[in-house]
């Protein structure tokens, strides 16, 4: 069992609404984040992950998108009941987040200094002089090589990747409880990934900082992670821990990506496996099993309702038919 819950979302419903009709970007997503815990979430692209963490940030755009249902609760604040004064003083403080694309996520129009020293004073109640000091070391742990000349550039003198760099230095100057990192080396090479994930692991075991991977590299995940969601159009189709998801994968879809990642230690393939098909569109989705047309195990009854959620243990949870089936016929 979890201790410490210091994140815990219930049936949260993100909906979207478009000219074509009503986008169900997460359709009842829950779990849990424990203090120092690494939670990976992952997933295709269009699956939910991104929306499901900005709305825990209270950063869905309204309209066309509205959270419709379900709680936020950090430690003991309802999320979606603070005020915005409130919630400001949680987002970029106790909660950072490090956002997907770096190239719009910083102002233009403002030196790096200023952008890294307004929130460092805000959130830490400390000088200008304390808060740059504090933002110099930030950059140079993150790897910008003169770093007390270069917080006083502007964005655009900045490759993608520094200025990724950058974001994941305001995230963590503020020693956050909970650290949100959306796709956080995506532009970055291989050896600077390598630092940057290091970097967040060491915060999470110095300071006891929560952390939410969203991620497509089942390796990160394999490396980093202590729990794993899965998400498929919107919902959560597996949770288990990085060992049972990566030894056991029970739902198809997880099956198919852990396949579809290349293999060293096994004799080489002709062709890399991939799952079948594309990701549903999640518009007006009927009520079923979304993934009924890319898997193999695929039943009736998938095409006509969603799968109920069935337990393996404390920690496993998967949601298909197939093992609904397994476990009435036991």
């Amino acid at each position: 069992m979890k201790k410490d819950i210091i994140l815990k979302v219930e049936g949260l419903k993100t909906y979207f609404n478009t000219d074509e009709g009503v986008v169900k970007a997460v359709d009842g997503v829950s779990f849990e984040l424990s203090k120092g815990e690494t939670l990976g979430l992952v997933g295709e692209s269009g699956s939910g992950k991104s929306v499901s963490n900005l709305s825990i940030m209270s950063l869905i755009p309204s309209p066309p998108g509205k959270i419709m249902g379900g709680k936020v609760l950090f430690g003991d604040k309802s999320i979606f009941d603070l005020s915005e004064e409130e919630m400001r003083n949680i987002r970029g403080g106790k909660i950072g987040m490090i956002f997907q694309d770096p190239m719009t996520s910083l102002n233009p129009f403002l030196r790096i200094s200023t952008q890294m020293v307004e929130t460092i004073v805000l959130h830490k109640k400390v000088s200008k002089h304390e808060a740059k000091k504090r933002a110099i070391e930030m950059l140079d742990l993150v790897g910008i090589p003169k770093a007390y000349d270069r917080i006083n550039d502007y964005p655009h003198q900045f490759s993608g990747g520094m200025r990724q760099r950058v974001m994941i230095a305001m995230a963590l100057s503020c020693d956050p409880e909970v650290l949100i990192a959306d796709e956080p080396t995506s532009a970055l090479d291989v050896t600077i990934q390598a630092q940057i994930l290091e970097l967040i692991q060491s915060l999470s075991k110095k300071l006891g900082t929560a952390v939410i991977m969203i991620t497509h590299d089942l390796g990160v995940v394999a490396g980093m992670c202590d729990n794993v969601n899965v998400m498929y159009a919107g919902r959560i189709v597996e949770k288990g821990t990085n060992d049972e998801i990566f030894a056991d994968p029970k739902h198809p879809y997880t099956q198919g990506l852990i396949k579809s990642v290349p293999r060293l230690d096994k004799p080489k393939q002709k062709r890399l496996y991939s799952i079948e098909g594309q990701p549903p569109n999640v518009i007006d989705l009927p009520e079923c099993c979304p993934f009924f047309p890319r898997c193999e195990f695929a039943m009736d009854k998938c095409k006509t309702a969603y799968p109920p959620v069935t337990k393996f243990g404390d920690t496993r949870e998967v949601s298909c038919w197939l093992y609904e089936e397994k476990t009435r016929g036991e």
